[in-house]
């Protein structure tokens, strides 16, 4: 997580795969034509999802907005998979913080129940600083089964500097030494009870982490932990949650480091304690540096925060290759997924204030005046996420110049064809499915005029789909489950 004090850290490595990435080399002006083929028994990894944080009181701007028809519209825009983004993972924020009025997060047990070996005073709320109304209604109302919580920090009377902020660790771990005791198991303890309250609320957490960028200590909720104190955590978690019945469904994941090269390193450590089985998925930001090829490891990897944090507010879709542009972020996610095969892929927050007015949200809201304004980047993940359904298997394509192509084969049956403009012009484009005949195809187009809105597409009677990618746009094409026949 950012704010303003933070930003001159993050001045955004300009690396393959991450906000401000050269924006590829304009093509010719007139239109162009080209095949795109799909080979479905080219397959790689599986997909888990995409979404958004809703971390440090960001969810209030939602489940306190007095303009109840705003809020469905802000609740649609997130997760409707007709007129919205269609997300499908929530990555919300564990408490530290005691009693905190700020943004901060609030922990549920303030207070240091005299050691690590004493009864804890848990003092839950039933609102997770707005987080669990926000998880119900994604749960109940638009189907999305992925919740991530994860901890920026422990309490503070848990760490080795005695406090939730400026890093730390948590004592116990190797290499630490506190008078207070060994902590890890109440540190356990703790992320399990916070599971336990999602649950009797009818939400399940199925991602749980306890780590948030543990190579930066920030003045904000922050602890420190190298890989091998990773690992000695993750061996205290796994049987506490295992012990609560709770591992069939809620899997823990590490680590979100602040760049890709301090995550491999961290991940090579947990591989190495051999904990890497005890690991639902990889977890990595992009700020000090985005990925670099897929990551050697056996588990589902995920980028779970990114963004644009030193442009001013934006909304456009395209802006001569801005970082904060909606064309940007098409290109990043496929740079994430297609050359370093990321199964789950996060903006930063989902909704934030008007200030910082930067483009580290999709959405500005100001819920004093029940008013938000919608930024491109919103429609440039709708592209991905409603077409591409958690589960779904990415498949091979071939594209034609101008054009970046990802397919993929979802779980009904369905298949989703991605096509990215890489220039200024049109491209007209027929795509073949290789060992199937499409007898139907819809489009959805994002551009500057356009939000995730129907287009034009045929599908003639050899199963040839027929369609445009106007330029600086992206465009999905998809075949319904039903909508295929086996190639003769």
């Amino acid at each position: 997580m950012r704010f303003a004090e933070a930003i001159l850290i993050a001045a955004a490595a300009a690396v393959t795969g991450v906000a401000g990435s050269p924006e590829p080399a304009p093509i010719l002006a007139e239109r162009q034509s080209g095949a795109i083929t799909v080979d479905l028994s080219k397959t790689f990894q599986k997909i888990d999802g995409f979404g958004f944080s809703l971390a440090f009181q960001r969810a209030n701007l939602i489940t306190n907005m007095s303009d109840k028809k705003k809020q469905r519209e802000l609740l649609d825009l997130l997760f409707n998979t007709t007129t919205g983004a269609g997300f499908t993972i929530i990555r919300n924020g564990i408490g530290s913080t005691p009693n905190s009025n700020s943004d901060y997060m609030n922990t549920f047990a303030p207070k240091n129940p005299g050691g690590p070996k004493s009864s804890p005073q848990y003092e839950w709320d039933g609102k997770d600083s707005g987080q669990l109304w926000v998880s119900q209604e994604a749960v109940k109302t638009y189907g999305v089964t992925t919740i991530y919580a994860d901890a920026w920090s422990a309490p503070g009377y848990m760490k080795t500097n005695g406090k939730d902020t400026s890093g730390g660790s948590i004592c116990g771990v190797t290499g630490t030494s506190c008078s207070s005791g060994d902590w890890r198991q109440a540190y356990a303890d703790y992320l399990t009870a916070y599971v336990k309250y999602y649950a009797e609320a009818g939400v399940a957490v199925t991602h749980l982490g306890f780590l948030n960028e543990p190579e930066f200590s920030a003045s904000y909720a922050s602890m420190n932990s190298n890989g091998n104190q990773a690992a000695d955590f993750i061996k205290v978690l796994y049987p506490t949650l295992e012990a609560a019945n709770l591992t069939q469904r809620t899997g823990i994941v590490c680590c979100d480091s602040e760049g890709w090269g301090n995550q491999v390193s961290m991940t090579n450590a947990i591989k190495s304690a051999g904990v890497e089985n005890r690991l639902k998925a990889v977890t990595s930001h992009t700020y000090t540096g985005g990925p670099s090829g897929a990551m050697n490891t056996r588990v589902p990897v995920w980028l779970t925060e990114q963004c644009d944090l030193n442009g001013q507010w934006s909304t456009s879709f395209y802006s001569s290759g801005g970082a904060g542009d909606g064309l940007t972020w098409a290109n990043n996610i496929y740079s994430a997924v297609v050359n370093n095969n990321i199964s789950g892929y996060l903006y930063w927050e989902g909704v934030q204030w008007p200030n910082p007015n930067t483009n580290e949200k999709l959405i500005r809201v100001d819920n004093r005046t029940n008013t938000y304004e919608v930024a491109k980047r919103l429609w440039a993940f709708a592209n991905w996420s409603r077409y591409v359904r958690p589960g779904a298997l990415r498949v091979g394509t071939t594209a034609p110049s101008g054009v970046r192509t990802a397919a993929f084969k979802n779980v009904d049956g369905s298949l989703a064809v991605i096509a990215i403009s890489t220039g200024s012009s049109a491209v007209t484009v027929s795509i073949k499915i290789s060992g199937a005949t499409p007898t139907a195809v819809e489009a959805y187009v994002s551009d500057n005029t356009h939000n995730c809105e129907k287009t034009t597409a045929s599908v003639a009677t050899d199963g040839t789909i027929s369609g445009s990618v106007p330029g600086r746009s992206i465009t999905t094409f998809v075949i319904p489950g039903g909508g295929t026949a086996a190639a003769a």
